[in-house]
């Protein structure tokens, strides 16, 4: 494979290597939002069953929200993350 001015050569099990960090990386850089998810659909979940409220769409407004704000908070994280993962000078 030809990059820039460079001939990079790559073995079998470099490539395997990096679609393991690849395939982590997703799992990392999602699991706060899927966290957030689920525990905030969780304690709707307990709210509905206490009082009694078979409404299915409550959950998806509080959820939106609680991944939304999730978002902001960490973006900056997965921006990093994601940045140092594609960097090729390392």
């Amino acid at each position: 494979m030809i990059f820039g001015e460079k001939e990079i050569e790559m073995t079998q099990q470099q490539v395997i290597d990096i679609m393991k960090e690849a395939l982590f990386l997703v799992i990392e850089c999602a699991a706060p939002l899927l966290l957030v998810s689920l525990i905030v659909g969780l304690i709707i979940s307990i709210f509905q069953t206490i009082t009694s409220i078979q409404e299915q769409t409550l959950t998806f407004v509080p959820k939106i929200l609680a991944v939304f704000l999730t978002l902001m908070l960490v973006a900056g994280w997965i921006g990093t993350n994601l940045t140092h993962f594609v960097d090729f000078d390392e």
